[in-house]
This record gives C-alpha cells, sequence and structure tokens, in this order.
C-alpha cells in the first residue's frame, strides 16, 4: 500500500516539502487575518482615530503574546530533536511541561498587561483623543493573553506531531471566527475597537483550546499531554533556543513604536494610519515566510537529531530556492496591489490613501530579502543554536530597523521611513550569509 502521510524521518522532495509546509503557511496567515480584519472594520466603521489607537497599541499586544512563539518554537525543536533520537517519553514530558509552563506564564503576563495599558499607550505617544480606545482595545485583547499564546504554541508542536492538518484546521476555525465577529460586532452592533477586540480575544480562544483538548485525550499523534514537573535544564534550553522568535516578535514591535514615533513627528496621525496600513499587509506577507519557516524547522531538527546531515543539506538547498522564488512573486504582488490595497482600509479618505500607495511601493522591495532572512534565523534555531539565531533576529530587526527609521528620514525626508526596512533586510542578508558560510562545517549542511 502507498504511504500518503508524510513523516518528520521522510526524504523530502520538493512536492513533500511543499505539502508538509502548506498547512503551517496557511496557519499563519489567518493568524495574521486577526489584526487585518479588526483593522479593516475599525477603520471602515470606527474612523482613522480610532484606526490609529489600534494601530498604537498594537505592538504591546503583540509583545506580551510573542512569548508563546518563544515557548513554541524552541520548545519544538528540543521535542523533535528528543523524538530524532527515539526517546518519545522523554519528549511527551517535555511537551507537557512546555504547555503547562505557558499557562501559567500566561495568566501573569496578562495581569502585567492589564496594569500597564495606560502608561504604556502614554508613552506611545497617544494623544488625547486617541488614548481612550488605545486603553479599550488593549486591556480588552490582553485579557485573552492566555490563549493567545497557547495558540501560539500549538501552531509549532501540531507540525512537530505530524498534524500539520489538524493545526492549519484550528487556526482556519479561529480565523473564521475572528472575521465573523468582527463583522457582527463592529459592523452590526458597531461596538467599534471593543467590538474589534473581543473578536480578536474570542478566536484565540477557539485556537489555544482546541488543540489543548485534543493533546489532552487520547490521540494519534506523536505527542500527548501528560504530568509532568518542572525540569529547569530543558525549559532554559527551549527557551533560550526560542529566544530569537521572542526577540524577533519583540523587535519588530519595538520598530513598530519608533516608526509610529517618528510618524507622529513628520506627518502626524495619517502617517500612523498609512503605517497601519502596510503593517497588516506585511502580516500577511511575511506569515507565508514565517509559516514555511515553522512547518521546516521539525524536519530539520529531526535530521539533525539523527544526525542526517545529507537531508541537512537537501533541506537548506531546497528552502532556499523556495525563498527567493516567493519573495519575486510577493514583492511584485506588493506593488502592483498598492492601490487595491490601500482602498480597501483607506478609501474614504484622498490624501491618505495617496499617502498609503506611495509608502506601500516603497515598502515592497523589502520582501524580497526577507523570506531568506527569517528563513536563515529559523534553520539555527531549528539546530537548537539559539545565539545565532537571536543574533539575525536582534540585528535585523532592533538594530538595523531602528537605525535605518531614525537616520534615513534624516537624509531622504518622509521616503527615508519607507525606505527604512529595505535598507535593514539588505544587512540583515549579509549577516545570514556570513553565519552560514561561518557555521558550515559544524553542521555540514553544505
Amino acid at each position: 500500500m502507498k504511504k500518503t502521510t508524510i513523516q518528520l524521518s521522510d526524504h523530502f522532495t520538493y512536492n513533500k516539502l511543499l505539502r508538509f509546509t502548506f498547512p503551517s503557511i496557511v496557519m499563519m496567515v489567518f493568524t495574521s487575518i486577526y489584526g487585518v480584519v479588526d483593522g479593516f472594520f475599525v477603520s471602515n466603521f470606527a474612523g482613522k482615530t480610532a484606526f490609529a489607537s489600534v494601530n498604537l497599541i498594537f505592538p504591546f499586544i503583540m509583545i506580551l503574546g510573542g512569548m508563546g512563539f518563544m515557548i513554541g518554537t524552541g520548545g519544538t525543536a528540543l521535542v523533535s530533536l528528543v523524538l530524532g533520537t527515539g526517546n518519545r517519553e522523554k519528549a511527551n514530558r517535555y511537551f507537557s511541561m512546555l504547555i503547562w509552563f505557558t499557562l501559567l506564564l500566561g495568566i501573569l503576563l496578562s495581569a502585567l498587561g492589564l496594569i500597564f495599558t495606560r502608561p504604556v499607550a502614554m508613552l506611545l505617544g497617544a494623544t488625547p483623543e486617541m488614548l481612550p480606545d488605545c486603553i479599550l482595545y488593549g486591556r480588552i485583547v490582553i485579557s485573552f493573553t492566555v490563549t493567545f499564546m497557547l495558540q501560539n504554541v500549538f501552531q509549532s508542536f501540531l507540525i512537530a506531531a505530524e498534524k500539520p492538518k489538524l493545526g492549519l484546521a484550528v487556526t482556519v476555525s479561529a480565523g473564521v471566527t475572528n472575521m465573523v465577529l468582527d463583522a457582527l460586532f463592529v459592523g452590526v452592533f458597531r461596538w467599534s475597537v471593543a467590538g474589534a477586540a473581543l473578536a480578536t480575544g474570542l478566536s484565540q480562544c477557539v485556537g489555544g483550546l482546541l488543540p489543548l483538548f485534543y493533546f489532552l485525550r487520547p490521540n494519534n499523534s506523536l505527542l500527548r499531554l501528560t504530568r509532568a514537573g518542572l525540569e529547569l535544564k530543558p525549559l532554559l534550553q527551549a527557551c533560550a533556543n526560542g529566544s530569537s522568535e521572542l526577540m524577533s516578535n519583540i523587535s519588530s514591535s519595538v520598530v513598530s513604536m519608533v516608526y509610529n514615533l517618528q510618524l507622529l513627528k513628520y506627518i502626524g496621525e495619517d502617517g500612523v494610519s498609512a503605517y497601519g496600513v502596510l503593517m497588516y499587509v506585511q502580516f500577511i506577507f511575511i506569515a507565508i515566510y514565517i509559516g514555511y519557516a515553522i512547518g521546516a524547522a521539525p524536519i530539520i531538527s529531526y535530521h539533525y537529531g539523527a544526525g542526517n546531515q545529507e537531508e541537512l543539506k537537501n533541506m537548506l538547498k531546497k528552502s532556499v530556492l523556495l525563498m527567493s522564488c516567493t519573495s519575486i512573486v510577493l514583492t511584485a504582488a506588493a506593488f502592483l496591489l498598492a492601490a487595491p490595497l490601500s482602498n480597501i482600509f483607506v478609501g474614504y479618505d484622498k490624501t491618505l490613501f495617496a499617502l498609503t500607495c506611495h509608502a506601500f511601493r516603497l515598502f515592497a522591495f523589502s520582501f524580497l530579502l526577507a523570506g531568506f532572512n527569517i528563513f536563515a534565523s529559523s534553520f539555527f534555531t531549528a539546530l537548537n543554536n539559539g545565539a545565532i539565531s537571536a543574533a539575525i533576529s536582534f540585528m535585523r530587526t532592533l538594530i538595523f530597523q531602528n537605525a535605518s527609521v531614525l537616520i534615513l528620514p534624516l537624509i531622504f525626508g518622509v521616503d527615508g521611513i519607507w525606505w527604512a526596512i529595505t535598507a535593514a533586510e539588505i544587512f540583515a542578508c549579509a549577516l545570514s550569509l556570513i553565519f552560514l558560510m561561518a557555521k558550515r562545517s559544524k553542521y555540514h549542511y553544505l
């Protein structure tokens, strides 16, 4: 009988690799739709001030939820490596410990987030008109931090459990829930930012709790939730290894804050709204890269744990080619779709629409190198080298982007803000290549 199930231990052709990673790509795209759908309904039904308020506080929310990405990616790399050695009992023990730790950490972060929403909004430069909406949206969404973190964690672990299609089904369900509730709460009931926040939180419950119930029950996957105590060494190893994803999330959020401050300074509220549109489109495009990286990571970790160097070479070669082709397509799509996508969000304001279209076309070139840089960081996470992975993420976002967005406007004016991300990707690409060449003899992937 022909085997139809794809296993981590397989040799991956292009067809098999795309089939295996496709569910995680769609998962990440649907996850990115949360903020996009909120933005669409808030912008069109509540106005640009409410839209700018959501965009201003959103990076703070993502920093809290990003802890889930850290535990998910770092933990998946560790658990997949252990599975590669054949010790399934140990893999389940580590998996369970990380899930229980996520629950406890999520409760703590929710409490802290609720306390600091107002001072953070003020620190980010919220105007008196924006502040009430910033606080209202932020506090409602932050109340669901536990389920948001669980959703981020399970996106990775469902792939390691060889259940990517289940992960896809859960995420699509959560995404559809968000869209339907946004339409109902904001479009019909006119609950403005409160409705958008509530829709997002309830959809995250779908994405976080359904996988939890699945793993609590007997199942035919590689993983199952069991009783597990705190083991400090593997916990720290997983968190350290996943720190690159956390760093990327925090750095991206900090960069967004700096962008917003610069735009308030150079343009005003319209600049924050225009940047919000760019971020929504970037969420979806970057989600394709991140989804592939998440889907491919357990394969890389498994074969690294199994000592299969030929498959490591195969995965690197195929992944780089796939990222390169995808980057060209997405860059062209972003450039061509600048006007229609801008019209969806801000078509009601001609000045804001023109500003957004212009910014969009400059911003589009960043997609040429973003995919390679994201995969390079994820590749080292999968090899359980969190230090290099974190270095790429840290330099790519926190250093290169912040430096670019602060310096380039002094030279090119407002256009320098829109070019900043492309400049950062160029520097990050050079750094990624240096690390890949420097570590080739250690990991034998070239």
